[in-house]
């Protein structure tokens, strides 16, 4: 939609909506610049403390991923006039203010609207260094790419709504949405700034959606290897008969760009455009630094898998999965 819009030219700013990045950058004169993004969306779980929880932490992500420390919020909510208890409505803000308190954010306020279904989430500012701006369109030939959260929440959520899993066996996906990528982000910075050239959140559009624009916006191709990419227990399971309508979307939208090898199974490869909530960081590493980024992460207590690498541009393949 936006990419209809014409473009006003402003030097301050250093990452807008031409590149599909996870948030925008503004530089101000002198000190840290601005990093702003905005999210919101439907319930996930039951439990409305832990939907605010969820909400909080997806909206978080991505100034994580661009290298930014989000330090102010915006709450967005959107509730029905009947049919919601008041206590519900607390509970949900309480967890999104418990997740921010957590990741040293302060809430400034917000706005509420009546709407006949429920949506909550936050506009998010953060403070960047300029210098150290962590985009999706720096992966270069020769980088590997480290995913730092497992996939699958999408196809959990849908199979919860429809009671085809119970809530202990979502356990792992709900604790993973729950967990800031704050750790991951913090790692990252304390490495030296040649060590990563690109990073993004994996959230609406799925690993191969954020692959696909991560490859496009840097000019290469990613190479993935799908026994490598981490999955919640039981995921595999359950994506036949959970496939949610963002995912069928994310294959629509995607697939063009998208070349599977034949060993590659359908159900795989059908997780790998499941939209996720909440998910984990996509780290292109120079391969001189891979080392040092897979024990930077570590020691943080982020589990990072190696999941491929980035490979020169082959035509109009902007993912291989293997």
């Amino acid at each position: 939609m936006l990419s209809a819009l014409p473009v006003h030219p402003d030097d301050r700013v250093l990452v807008d909506f031409r590149t599909s990045d996870d948030a925008g950058v503004y530089r101000w004169e002198g000190g840290p610049a601005l990093v702003q993004t905005v999210d919101f969306f439907t319930p996930i779980v039951d439990d409305p403390y832990t939907y605010g929880e969820i909400a909080a932490a997806n909206a978080l992500s991505d100034v994580y991923a661009m290298g930014g420390r989000p330090v102010t919020a915006l709450a967005i909510a959107g509730f029905p006039k009947e049919g919601l208890e008041r206590d519900a409505m607390r509970a949900i803000f309480q967890g999104g203010y418990d997740k921010l308190r957590e990741a040293g954010v302060a809430l400034l306020g917000g706005h509420t609207v009546q709407d006949p279904e429920i949506k909550f989430g936050y506009a998010v500012t953060g403070a960047i260094n300029p210098d150290r701006v962590l985009t999706n369109a720096g992966a270069r030939p020769g980088d590997l790419l480290f995913l730092t959260k497992p996939i699958g929440t999408g196809v959990t959520a849908t199979a919860l709504k429809f009671e085809r899993l119970t809530p202990a066996g979502a356990d792992e996906a709900i604790q993973s949405m729950r967990t800031l990528n704050r750790a991951a982000a913090d790692a990252l910075q304390r490495l030296p700034a040649a060590a990563i050239h690109a990073c993004t959140d994996i959230t609406g559009f799925g690993l191969l959606g954020h692959a696909s624009e991560m490859a496009a916006a840097s000019g290469v191709t990613l190479s993935i290897d799908g026994d490598a990419v981490p999955l919640f227990p039981g995921v595999i399971a359950l994506v036949g008969s959970n496939r949610s309508g963002g995912l069928a979307t994310n294959t629509e939208y995607f697939s063009a760009g998208v070349e599977a090898g034949a060993g590659v199974g359908a159900a795989l490869t059908a997780l790998l455009y499941d939209p996720q909530t909440s998910g984990g960081l996509l780290i292109a590493a120079a391969p001189a630094f891979a080392a040092a980024v897979a024990s930077a992460l570590g020691a943080a207590g982020v589990k990072a898998a190696p999941i491929g690498r980035v490979d020169a541009a082959r035509g109009t393949t902007r993912v291989l999965v293997g």
